[in-house]
């Protein structure tokens, strides 16, 4: 027995973890994308990203395992693959962009959520004839942050995430809902037209650097879209064996990468075709269409609810790392105190309450600062495709058969990695850059 415990996932299971992390707030941002990358660009990048994702991600299950992928030890953890294949001085730089690349998540889905909340309002007063005003609802995703923020600190203080499992499975069916519903509208509203929006080259822009900008906060977003490598050896450790652990991870990932390429492919199209390059950068968010109101309703709530629960599975990862350093280093602040209040007794962890506030109140500080959807998608998407997706799978690979420099696979996944390295550059030099205009306007 490798495992204490017993595994019984199956590449379906497996799959259902992989669909559910990329359908997310990416899916929102779709038609926007294709409209910056035009009716061309727009479907073959969409293709490359799941082209990539996928060859790397079969890089990765072989790494599950060591020394050999089947009959090796198995890592828990994507850190431990890289322990194991890379040496102790890869470990750092791996947790550190690991670890940074959850927090952006967190701030991410914040900020989803937020703009979401808001269009509510937004929709619901262009329905009652409100015109341009009703944009003034912006000011209003400040005060959601803050109350969002505030749910969060509750959430996590419960006992664990058994305590709130039935958000989590909530959150997957609001996932689902929501994206059904943007594409039903996209989809339906292309049918009304009877024709198709939209150009070959996309949307123009006021200038080259602002249509370069827009372009690669384009391909961010479609990255962004596609990350689930910093959590792919979590899922595999989920899998039961026979048959090994990487024949199933790699089966659930084409399963999953193609499900997603498929659905992100028809909302790509519906939703450019629909609303040409006047798509918004959130599809739901009132930019682009604001009838039927009470179904957009629906769909926003379910954004909303499903980032509650998204929120706290992904934000679990640093508790516990966070508490674990704490825990080593200062014991005494993981001491637990009983407060009695009336007939009732609640017992408080000293770290659990502070640390976990702490990181918290960071998260929406920083959602509060910077509360933008699309260049905030880009930084994530650039922040976790070239090191998680490329740069460690790539690296683990070439030491794992040991490939050598005098062999063309050498050279030929170094060249694919220094291609991604280079796209992830400008994918985050875009989004810093979109942040910096919407600051100084």
């Amino acid at each position: 027995m490798d495992n204490a415990r017993e595994r019984t996932g199956d590449v379906w299971t497996a799959m259902s973890h992989v669909v559910t992390i990329l359908i997310g707030s990416g899916i929102l941002a779709m038609a926007w994308s294709f409209a910056q990358l035009g009716w061309i660009c727009g479907p073959i990048t969409l293709l490359v990203f799941w082209g990539v994702t996928y060859y790397s991600s079969t890089l990765l299950a072989d790494c599950y395992r060591y020394p050999d992928p089947v009959t090796g030890v198995p890592n828990k953890e994507y850190i431990d693959a890289v322990r194991c294949y890379l040496g102790p001085s890869s470990v750092f730089w791996c947790g550190a962009i690991q670890y940074a690349n959850i927090w952006a998540t967190l701030l991410g889905y914040t900020i989803t959520a937020s703009d979401s909340m808001s269009a509510v309002w937004r929709v619901n007063c262009l329905h009652h004839g409100g015109g341009i005003s009703c944009h003034n609802a912006d000011s209003s995703s400040y005060i959601i942050i803050i109350i969002f923020g505030g749910i969060q600190i509750i959430l996590s203080q419960l006992p664990s995430l058994d305590s709130i499992s039935w958000l989590s499975h909530f959150s997957v069916a609001t996932s689902v809902i929501y994206s059904l519903i943007t594409l039903g509208i996209c989809s339906a509203r292309w049918a009304m037209q009877k024709t198709s929006h939209g150009t070959r080259s996309g949307a123009t822009a006021e200038s080259l650097l602002d249509k370069a900008t827009n372009v690669c906060l384009a391909i961010g977003n479609i990255a962004f879209t596609y990350a689930y490598s910093d959590v792919q050896i979590e899922i595999q450790d989920t899998l039961r064996a026979p048959p090994a652990e990487n024949k199933t991870m790699k089966k659930a990932s084409l399963y999953g990468l193609s499900l997603t390429t498929v659905f992100c492919m028809l909302l790509g199209v519906s939703g450019y075709a629909a609303f040409g390059n006047n798509a918004g950068g959130n599809i739901l968010s009132g930019d682009s269409f604001y009838e039927p109101y009470w179904l957009i309703h629906v769909a926003n709530v379910c954004v909303a609810v499903h980032f509650l629960g998204a929120y706290q599975v992904f934000a679990q990862l640093i508790f516990a790392r966070l508490e674990g350093y704490v825990a080593l280093w200062w014991p005494s602040a993981t001491a637990s105190y009983d407060v009695h209040l009336g007939k009732f007794t609640f017992r408080i962890y000293f770290m659990k309450l502070v640390g976990r506030t702490v990181v918290i109140v960071l998260t929406t500080l920083a959602a509060y600062v910077l509360p933008f959807f699309n260049p905030i998608l880009g930084i994530i998407g650039a922040l976790g495709f070239w090191p998680l997706a490329v740069h460690f799978p790539v690296s683990m690979h070439l030491a794992r058969l040991e490939i050598s420099r005098a062999d063309s696979r050498w050279w030929a996944l170094q060249s694919l990695s220094m291609v991604c390295l280079l796209l992830s550059i400008l994918m985050g030099v875009a989004s810093v850059r979109d942040i910096i205009v919407h600051k100084l306007r």
